[in-house]
Formats: structure tokens, C-alpha cells, sequence
């Protein structure tokens, strides 16, 4: 299992990728945008531009990001960051989410994605996301 930090950008987030590439060095592990989601993605002509998921390796952590999109909830400059937990399988997957949202919300129902990988949201009781 592994923790790594999520950063969440109204539009920028390509920029700010670029520039923590040219800090930290290296190659992304991954850099998608809204145009490479399945076709049924609710996004507009214009978001397909936007980063999607962006993936950099820091040392032993991973630096990870997106654009907002007009699908998601309101971007709050100063709480525009998650906790995003790489689990062990599919199993520790679903006890991590269920304990972690226990108390809290769901944002994203935990589900298999068209990227291949488990995926849910929520925030805990203490507003963590």
C-alpha cells in the first residue's frame, strides 16, 4: 500500500505539472486528458483539453493531479488536495474505503474503471478527501 498526495487545478494543471517536472526531474508515469476518457465521459468540447489524471514519481511517492471538471464538485482553492491510497489488491481496496468513508461521505461509489484500476472518493469524518 502506498499514499501519495493529489492536487486538484481549475485548468492549469498541465502547467503546474510541467513546472514540478522541471523541479523534481524524471518522466510522467501517466498523463491523460479528459479526450482520452471512454465516450460516454459527461465533458465538454471545450474540458477535453484538461488533465484528467497526471502522474509524476517523486522519489518513493508520486505527485498526482487533474484539471476540475464542470461534472465534479466546486474547486476550493486551499482544500483542492487529497490523500489517494494505492492499495494491494481489490480486497484491501474495499476494507480501506469502507473504513475510511465509515462516519464521512461518498462522493464516488468504489468501482472498477474503464482505466483499468478500483476507484472511489469520499472524505472522512475529519473532512480529509
Amino acid at each position: 500500500m502506498s499514499l501519495c498526495s493529489y492536487l486538484t487545478f481549475d485548468g492549469n494543471c498541465r502547467e503546474a505539472f510541467e513546472y514540478y517536472r522541471s523541479v523534481f526531474g524524471g518522466d510522467f508515469a501517466s498523463f491523460r486528458t479528459f479526450a482520452d476518457g471512454p465516450p460516454d465521459m459527461q465533458v465538454s468540447d471545450a474540458e477535453k483539453g484538461l488533465v484528467m489524471h497526471a502522474a509524476l514519481p517523486v522519489g518513493s511517492s508520486i505527485l498526482m493531479g487533474s484539471d476540475k471538471a464542470s461534472f465534479g464538485p466546486p474547486l476550493v482553492i486551499g482544500n483542492n488536495f487529497s490523500i489517494s491510497i494505492e492499495a494491494t489488491g481489490r480486497e484491501q481496496c474495499g476494507e480501506l474505503f469502507a473504513k475510511l468513508s465509515d462516519g464521512g461521505s461518498v462522493s464516488m461509489p468504489l468501482q472498477e474503471m474503464f482505466w483499468g484500476a478500483c476507484f472511489g472518493a469520499c472524505t472522512d469524518r475529519f473532512g480529509i478527501n
